[in-house]
């Protein structure tokens, strides 16, 4: 087959591409290869998916609207997989703009030329940052989701809804799913287990928001990948409607569109999740408690059943072996153990 995946020199985008490479099937990937972070991580991502002679690969911003509709013309997909977008919870505070143009007007763009071009199955990565700071738990695909805290997650839900109207105006068979703290090797930066590994390893304070208290639902790259791999053959339609539980799908009345959870349903505390890492490194951390930070939600906790229902699988992998496929990556990656040799031997 041969799929069009935006953000593929990011890192869901990278291991979803690099994961349909290797069982043979086509990938045209773009990514506007943005300074968000380190742009070196996007290029040696990039690099890795290069070597596949069935992979091409066009760097075009999801603002580019004439670029976007070459790029989906060039590769006319099977399925569509739109993984690029602005992220970040907190930077949504400092940036709100780069929100509003990547994520609203990028997926706009995107959508229109889907229309265009056509694929069998169209699939857009919301986040569970469109939850909010609900007090009902476990989160279920069908629940109230218009109080965000952030722009972030007001732009994503602004996708899912522009995405069901195209699914309705255009028969578009579209499947939005919303992902929970995904974490793994070539992870991003800005998260808080290559933060907490950087520092720990550098012997700098960690810094905990809401005082430590905090949990999230943490989900393996690995079984993302294998989730959404599931999630593209289960095209959105009468024909696969879950029956019972009754509320459980969320595919719409009115048009091919189904919004499907990509949890294990298992959160963690932060303080367990540093110990997590700690035993990983072994290494103990130095660490300071704040406040909790505006737009911050308390917990996330996703339920499954929707996704176990559809594809009879639900992300499982144990914290402790994800965050130490990470640790392996990172001292790689960075050299780790040659650096310190290095410094070890100056006099």
């Amino acid at each position: 087959m041969r799929y069009f995946i935006t953000g593929t020199a990011g890192f869901i985008g990278f291991h979803l591409a690099r994961r349909l490479l290797e069982a043979g099937h086509e990938v045209v990937g773009l990514d506007g290869m943005t300074p968000y972070y380190d742009v070196r991580l996007k290029e040696a991502r990039n690099a890795g998916l290069v070597q596949f002679p069935a992979y091409r690969f066009h760097q075009v911003m999801l603002e580019d609207q004439a670029g976007v509709r070459r790029a989906l013309e060039d590769a006319a997909p099977d399925v569509i997989v739109h993984l690029a977008a602005q992220a970040g919870v907190r930077y949504s505070l400092e940036e709100p703009k780069s929100y509003v143009e990547a994520n609203i007007l990028g997926t706009w763009n995107l959508l229109e030329a889907a229309r265009a071009v056509g694929a069998r199955h169209l699939m857009l990565a919301s986040s569970s940052s469109v939850y909010g700071a609900t007090d009902k738990i476990p989160f279920r695909e069908g629940d109230r989701t218009d109080e965000p805290l952030t722009i972030y997650g007001a732009s994503k839900k602004a996708m899912e809804v522009m995405a069901h109207s195209y699914a309705h105006l255009y028969n578009l068979p579209t499947t939005a799913f919303r992902f929970f703290t995904v974490y793994g090797s070539w992870g991003r930066p800005d998260m808080a287990l290559f933060k907490f590994t950087d520092a720990i390893l550098e012997d700098r304070e960690i810094e905990l928001y809401g005082e430590g208290r905090m949990s999230r639902d943490f989900t393996f790259v690995g079984d993302l990948v294998e989730a959404m791999l599931k999630l593209s053959v289960v095209i959105p339609g009468e024909d696969n409607r879950v029956a019972a539980p009754a509320g459980l799908d969320t595919l719409s009345h009115q048009a091919p569109f189904r919004i499907v959870n990509i949890g294990g349903g298992n959160p963690v505390g932060l303080m367990d999740f540093v110990s997590t890492l700690e035993d990983a490194l072994g290494r103990k951390a130095r660490h300071k408690l704040l406040p909790m930070q505006p737009g911050e939600a308390p917990r996330t906790f996703a339920s499954p059943d929707l996704l176990q229902a559809l594809t009879g699988y639900k992300p499982a992998t144990p914290l402790a072996t994800g965050v130490r496929d990470f640790v392996e990556w990172y001292r790689d990656h960075y050299r780790v153990g040659e650096l310190a040799a290095v410094q070890a031997a100056r006099p």
